[in-house]
């Protein structure tokens, strides 16, 4: 089993514009709403890949529904954990031209039980659990250290650990060396303190990451594909969306292949490989962060993984 700490989770609202001027009123040609945050969708992901996974977040009254069928739907163990306030609300604004512009929500303000209500669910399902993953933002309330100690508790249960996250989170929790991390160009170039804007730049990035103690390093970069590193060495893996439809959650749907093929012991060659697809089909889908089985199926022969 797959235990997921998706704890900021959200409502995804998916917006289509003819085009996006600030200042002006704008007709909406298209919308859908979907239970959304990191973890949602790299549980979801997991689920379609066909690993048992349970999904530790939050849930509040207005939503509790929607999110309960969605999850069920996917074949998602959703361990939510109740609160009084709202959850948050992410916008993603696509245009006519195919450019997409995301409005990420605060999120709610945990009490102190709430906030040891989310970690005691999470301590139950991370000892049943193969392999344990941190994704996105943390509700408000807790300590940019959560992350790290996190990890600190999954080594202590002899289990591996996932990370994505950014910022003095994802730096914090670096530090107590996870098995593995997954920023993007943005997050890795905050991190590393250098910019990676190309294949050299990241191969440099995820060798600094083996220097600091994760076994295995993924940095993703978007059109470029992503590059990850373990004992065997460092690899670069790389396949265009023929139709680009809706990118976001693209990186979620990737840490989900990556997790499954770490949860297999695949060879880092074909873990790539697996990431890299579940990426794609996410961005030629409509529906944000998530990347059905079929499509991940046709996509892997035409993923291309070479040694660097």
């Amino acid at each position: 089993m797959i235990t997921v700490a998706g704890f900021n989770t959200a409502i995804d609202r998916f917006i289509q514009v003819d085009a996006l001027t600030p200042g002006e009123v704008h007709r909406v040609r298209e919308e859908k709403s979907y239970p959304g945050g990191k973890g949602v969708h790299v549980a979801q992901t997991i689920a379609a890949l066909g690993e048992r996974v349970h999904l530790v977040g939050l849930v509040d009254a207005a939503h509790e529904q929607l999110i309960a069928r969605q999850m069920s739907a996917r074949g998602v163990l959703f361990r939510g954990v109740q609160i009084n306030g709202s959850l948050r609300q992410c916008l993603a604004l696509q245009e006519a031209g195919g450019s997409i512009t995301e409005i990420l929500g605060q999120g709610p303000q945990l009490s102190q039980i709430e906030q040891d209500d989310l970690l005691r669910e999470f301590g139950r399902n991370a000892e049943k659990s193969d392999l344990v993953i941190l994704s996105g933002s943390l509700p408000r309330g807790f300590a940019d250290t959560l992350y790290a100690g996190l990890v600190d508790y999954v080594h202590g249960l002899g289990k591996r650990c996932l990370v994505d996250a950014s910022g003095e989170v994802l730096r914090q929790a670096v530090s107590a060396k996870p098995f593995s991390v997954k920023p993007n160009r943005d997050e890795v170039s905050e991190l590393i303190g250098h910019p990676v804007i190309n294949i050299e730049a990241a191969h440099m990035a995820v060798t600094v990451l083996r220097e600091r103690g994760i076994a295995m390093p993924a940095v993703t970069m978007g059109d470029l594909g992503a590059i990850a590193a373990d004992d065997t060495g460092v690899w670069h893996a790389q396949l265009a969306p023929t139709r680009l439809r809706n990118a976001v959650g693209s990186g979620d749907c990737f840490l989900a292949g990556l997790a499954v093929a770490i949860k297999r012991d695949l060879p880092l060659e074909q873990a790539l490989r697996l990431a890299v697809a579940c990426g794609v089909a996410n961005a030629e889908s409509e529906e944000t962060g998530f990347a059905g089985r079929g499509s991940v199926d046709a996509l892997l022969p035409n993923v291309i993984v070479r040694r660097l």
